[in-house]
């Protein structure tokens, strides 16, 4: 064999390698863990408030009163989809299986969540509140099929309502988001 043939199969050789490992899906690691959300939700063992009598005028007495503990703010679950898509993609389904995990913890199993849809600002009002909702339901769905029971989980579509950054039509507002319900 001559060293121009040797060298073009090696091409040939490489090149449908290429092509091959092209076509693999590419699995990326969870932007998170199981046991981060278990933190993140996981009640705090506070000992109570504090009771105390105030003699005074209520706004002297309002002073005297510490603020309450702020609830746990939500969870950005980092589902992504493709354009105007309620497909989970591999990533969101990655990071789905982390939280669907986490739900599966002792410390998180009696808790309820609430699973929020949102959409940047493109399209109508209309369209956005449908898409957000059925993005919201396709995360619902998976953990369901995860073993995390329905009856923990409401899908709740918010469409372009709750922008998170002040540009609406930014990519950082089509997200879905969890917060424990309240009971």
């Amino acid at each position: 064999m001559t060293n121009e043939i040797r060298s073009s199969s090696k091409v040939l050789l490489l090149a449908t390698i290429g092509l091959v490992t092209m076509g693999a899906p590419v699995r990326a690691d969870p932007a998170y863990k199981a046991s981060d959300i278990v933190a993140h939700f996981s009640p705090t063992k506070a000992l109570g408030g504090s009771r105390s009598l105030c003699i005074g005028t209520e706004t002297e007495c309002a002073k005297a009163i510490p603020e309450q503990s702020k609830p746990v703010d939500g969870f950005d679950l980092k589902v992504n989809f493709d354009y105007n898509s309620d497909r989970l993609t591999s990533a969101a389904r990655s990071n789905l299986d982390e939280f669907a995990r986490a739900l599966k913890d002792p410390n998180l199993s009696a808790s309820h969540f609430l699973v929020e849809g949102h959409t940047d600002g493109m399209g109508s009002d209309a369209f956005n509140l449908d898409l957000s909702m059925r993005r919201a339901a396709a995360v619902v769905k998976y953990l369901t099929v995860h073993g995390v029971g329905d009856d923990r989980l409401e899908a709740k579509g918010y469409g372009k309502q709750k922008p998170l950054v002040s540009d609406l039509m930014s990519s950082e507002n089509r997200r879905v988001e969890t917060r424990l319900r309240n009971q």
